[in-house]
């Protein structure tokens, strides 16, 4: 294992006849050795643009790639010694599992007995030694996946990719494969990039996550700093499930007024001149059902959702178009049309510029 870096990665596709598209925009990322790094973010983003450049996939138009000191760029991917895990697989179907795991050790020419020993050690290590003899197309999805893993893994790499691991995967399948790859990484201790849409999976695997829009890097952070601290909008919107309550307002004398019935004053050490346009951000868990003498905000509800560990329910407040969501303890039950008052958590409440999207520290 090695540590990472990238230096103004860029990736520009030049088409005949019609614009260039730029789809990674000069990113700097510093990777540790034996860190598990979650690239997440939409479709489109850059982020397996990103993996195949480090991979030796695509060619990289500008910047550089630095693993253990030394730069990839220009060598090609069997001299990168770079492992990746792709989305589909990408087994040979005609091949057993062992026969899968030990091609690419074959193909470089490695000794026979060193490629059976190395097999046979990571079989043992993800628990595919009883599928050893079986082909791809016997195996349930979980399998296929861990075989994947096994085969980037059997040529210890100095970095390991892993694009959309459990996408193929159901939910079962999901969690059982996601708790084994955390394992797995922690175990093995190999520099880990995971690219990933799935906020979940980005959370509960990645040490830290870069968060990508539109091939710029929008923060990096751990799971906790992502979720408790998002750096702009785009960050608060797209992390986080149930999503962020985003509403527009005017800060005026200390808070922020929503509209002619509705203000919340501002989060204590937030300083905004008045007539500023922002909006406020309120995660779902941070909306607090309160007695009217302790309550900001009056509300009425639009709908209720009991769900057995906790309950969701849709709000409209005084005078503002766009409702809200409060996640409630489960033995709140609310009915549609109550009338009910709620503060915002002064603690975890985020306000961002409405013009620029940036976070107001």
């Amino acid at each position: 294992m090695a540590d990472m870096a990238l230096r103004e990665l860029r990736k520009t596709y030049h088409r005949k006849g019609r614009p260039d598209v730029t789809a990674v925009r000069g990113i700097d990322l510093e990777v540790p050795s034996g860190e598990l790094l979650g690239l997440l973010g939409p479709s489109g983003c850059g982020k397996s643009t990103t993996l195949r450049m480090i991979a030796g996939l695509e060619e990289v138009t500008g910047g550089d790639i630095v693993v253990g000191g030394k730069s990839m760029v220009g060598l090609p991917p069997q001299r990168r010694n770079i492992g990746v895990a792709f989305e589909n697989y990408a087994l040979y179907p005609p091949l057993t599992v062992r026969e899968n795991l030990a091609f690419g050790l074959s193909a470089r020419g490695a000794d026979k007995r060193e490629v059976a020993r190395r097999v046979e050690d990571m079989a043992r290590r993800i628990e595919l030694t009883d599928l050893l003899d079986a082909k791809p197309g016997g195996l349930s999805s979980g399998q296929k996946q861990r075989v994947a893993l096994a085969r980037a893994l059997v040529r210890r790499p100095d970095v390991l990719l892993l694009d959309e691991p459990l996408s193929h995967l159901d939910a079962a399948q999901r969690d059982t494969t996601r708790r084994e790859l955390k394992r797995l990484q922690r175990d093995l201790g190999y520099t880990t990039i995971l690219v990933t849409h799935d906020q979940e999976e980005a959370i509960s695997l990645a040490d830290r996550i870069a968060v990508m829009k539109d091939g710029v890097i929008q923060q990096i952070g751990t799971p906790d700093e992502i979720y408790d601290r998002p750096a702009n909008l785009f960050v608060a919107d797209f992390v986080g499930e149930p999503v962020i309550n985003l509403l527009p307002g005017r800060v005026d004398g200390g808070a922020v007024r929503l509209s002619e019935a509705a203000r919340v004053p501002l989060p204590e050490g937030v300083r905004v001149p008045d007539g500023r346009e922002v909006v406020v951000g309120v995660r779902p868990e941070d909306v607090l059902l309160a007695a009217e003498t302790e309550a900001d905000l009056r509300g009425a509800v639009v709908v209720y959702e009991p769900l057995l560990e906790l309950g969701l329910a849709t709000l409209r407040l005084e005078g503002v178009d766009k409702t809200i969501v409060a996640q409630t303890a489960p033995e709140v039950r609310l009915d549609a049309d109550e009338a009910v008052t709620l503060r915002f958590d002064p603690h975890r409440t985020h306000v961002f510029d409405a013009e620029t999207g940036e976070a107001i520290r």
